[in-house]
């Protein structure tokens, strides 16, 4: 059976958080996320294009970690990079807010 094809955040978030179902995947895309967020901020304060670059490494190598050696699965940013992106960012929020565990339930229930 072909995977689904998705076209907008609202579809394709429950199928990003259920890939994202072990809590140390989660955890290691928080970390990278957030040191993400602080070498962007650096970048800005300091007029250092260099930290974006270093951003980008974080963000990815977190992420793909957590992957290829605790989710054993494939990143859905190869397939779908721009949602994958912008849904990385909302799970960090829900994270972030102690709202990932609902969200979760809701994904669940939407398979």
């Amino acid at each position: 059976m072909a995977e689904k094809e998705y076209t907008n955040l609202k579809e394709f978030f429950p199928f990003y958080l259920r890939e994202h179902s072990h809590p140390v995947n989660r955890l290691l895309h928080f970390i990278g996320t957030t040191l993400a967020l602080g070498q962007l901020v650096a970048a800005a304060l300091f007029l250092q294009p260099w930290f974006v670059l270093g951003a980008l490494l974080s963000g990815y190598a977190f992420a793909w970690v957590g992957h290829f050696f605790i989710e054993k699965n494939r990143p859905a940013t190869f397939t779908y990079p721009l949602l994958s992106f912008v849904s990385d960012w909302v799970m960090w929020f829900y994270i972030l807010t102690g709202q990932i565990g609902r969200k979760l339930e809701e994904a669940k229930k939407a398979a």
